[in-house]
C-alpha cells in the first residue's frame, strides 16, 4: 500500500509538472500566434501597396517605398521547449521472482474472496433480496415535454430528503414520504443534479449553478465554449463535471471557483474516451465513473483519468454509486438496473416487483434503499434492495 501510495503521488506530480509546462508553453504560443498574425497584417499591406505601384509605375514612389521593405522587422527566434525526460528502471530479478510469487498467493486469496462474493451478492452483512421491493411511490408532478419526458434526475441530502429536476423550471425537494417540502425556481430544465457543501448543484446552459438557503440561484462558474452534462461532487471537494462541444467530450475537474484543475478526455493511445459524456459518478476507490449516451456504454479510469474498465451492451443513463463502492446504473430501454462491482464487473439485475418503465434518475438512500425515477411517468419509486 506504501509503494502504491508512493508511486500514486509521483505520477500526480509528474502530471501537475506536465500540466504546469503545457500551461506554460500554450501562453508564450498564444503570445507568438499574435505576432505572427501582425506581421502577416503587415506584409499583406505591403504587397498590396507594391502591387499598386506596379500598376502605377510611378518610380519615385517605388523608390522611396524600397527602404520600408528593406527596414521591415523580422520576428524574434521561435522559443525553444523542453520536455519532460522518462528513465528506465532496472529491478532486481530475484526480487521480482519473490515479489510475483508473494502476489500469486494473495490473488488465490483474493479469488477466493471474490467467489464467496459473487455466491451471495452481499453488501458487507446484508443480502440483496432476489424480489426488491416497492415501499414508496412520489408522484413527482412535473409535466410531460415534448419529448414526453418528464423526470430527470435526482439528488439525496444528508437528511434523507430528495431533490428532484424535471420538465419545468423548478427543482423540488421531497421526503421519502412524497411530501413536497420546497420549490425553487430556476432558468433550466433540472436535468443534472448533485448535493454539493450540503446544497444543491445542477448545470445550466454554459454554467454551474448552486441553490444558496435563501433559495437564491447562484452561478458558480462558466464552461467557455463547452456546454456541461452530468455533475458530481468529488471526495476531494471538488466538481467533476461532463462537458461537450461539437463532437468532443472530456470529464473536467474544478474547485468550487470554477479553476480547472484535471481534464480527462484522451486514453494512453491518445484516442477520445467519450463520444458523448453524460452522467457521472465517483466511486469510494477514487475511479470516475462516466455513462456515454453514445457509446451506450459505462466508463471508468481512475482518480488520475488512467482507463480501468468500460461496460456495454444496454442503453446506459445514469449512474451513482453506493457505500462499499458498488457500480448501479439505470438501463432506459431494458427497464432495469445493473449492478456491477468496483472493477466494473457484471454482479446482478435489480428489478422490483411491478417493475420500471423508461428509468433515468437514480440515487442512494440510507438502510439498503434506492430512489428511482421514472422518467416518462415522472414517478420516483422508493426501492428496498438489501435485506435486514
Amino acid at each position: 500500500e506504501k509503494w502504491h501510495k508512493q508511486i500514486e503521488e509521483t505520477v500526480k506530480k509528474l502530471h501537475q509538472e506536465l500540466d504546469d509546462m503545457q500551461k506554460e508553453h500554450e501562453a508564450v504560443l498564444q503570445k507568438q500566434k499574435k505576432e505572427f498574425e501582425k506581421m502577416i497584417g503587415k506584409v499583406n499591406e505591403m504587397n498590396g501597396k507594391t502591387i499598386k505601384l506596379q500598376k502605377s509605375k510611378n518610380v519615385k514612389e517605388m523608390q522611396t517605398f524600397v527602404p520600408v521593405i528593406q527596414n521591415r522587422k523580422n520576428l524574434n527566434e521561435v522559443s525553444q521547449y523542453s520536455f519532460p525526460t522518462f528513465y528506465e528502471c532496472k529491478i532486481d530479478p530475484n526480487y521480482l521472482q519473490t515479489y510475483f510469487g508473494f502476489v500469486e498467493k494473495m490473488q488465490v486469496k483474493k479469488t477466493s474472496l471474490l467467489e464467496n462474493e459473487f455466491k451471495d451478492n452481499d453488501l458487507p452483512g446484508r443480502r440483496i433480496l432476489e424480489v426488491p421491493t416497492v415501499t414508496s411511490v412520489i408522484d413527482t408532478g412535473f409535466p410531460a415535454s415534448e419529448k414526453e419526458n418528464r423526470l430527470y434526475d435526482m439528488a439525496v441530502t444528508e437528511d434523507n430528503k430528495v431533490w428532484m429536476g424535471g420538465a419545468s423550471y423548478e427543482l423540488k425537494l421531497f421526503d421519502l414520504q412524497g411530501h413536497l417540502h420546497h420549490t425553487v425556481s430556476i432558468t433550466t430544465h433540472g436535468m443534472y443534479l448533485c448535493m454539493y457543501n450540503k446544497q444543491v448543484v445542477y448545470t445550466g446552459i454554459k454554467d454551474i449553478k448552486m441553490i444558496s438557503d435563501t433559495d437564491t440561484v447562484v452561478t458558480m462558474f462558466t464552461t467557455g465554449d463547452w456546454e456541461p452534462y452530468g455533475v458530481t461532487s468529488a471526495a476531494s471537494g471538488d466538481l467533476l463535471v461532463c462537458l461537450r462541444k461539437d463532437d468532443q467530450s472530456k470529464v473536467v475537474r474544478y474547485s468550487s471557483t470554477g479553476t480547472v484543475l484535471q481534464e480527462i478526455q484522451y486514453d494512453s493511445q491518445c484516442q477520445p474516451l467519450y463520444k458523448w459524456a453524460y452522467y457521472i459518478a465517483e466511486n469510494v476507490n477514487g475511479d470516475i465513473i462516466v455513462t456515454d449516451w453514445k457509446k451506450n456504454a459505462v466508463i471508468a479510469v481512475d482518480r488520475l483519468g488512467i482507463f480501468r474498465y468500460s461496460y456495454s451492451g444496454f442503453s446506459s443513463s445514469t449512474v451513482t454509486t453506493d457505500s462499499v463502492g458498488h457500480v448501479i446504473v439505470t438501463d432506459y430501454n431494458g427497464d432495469k438496473i445493473h449492478m456491477l462491482d468496483r472493477d466494473g464487473r457484471f454482479l446482478r439485475y435489480i428489478i422490483p416487483e411491478g417493475g420500471i418503465d423508461g428509468i433515468r434518475g437514480v440515487c442512494i438512500l440510507g438502510d439498503g434503499e434506492m430512489m428511482v425515477g421514472e422518467t416518462k411517468t415522472g414517478i420516483a419509486k422508493r426501492i428496498k434492495y438489501l435485506d435486514e
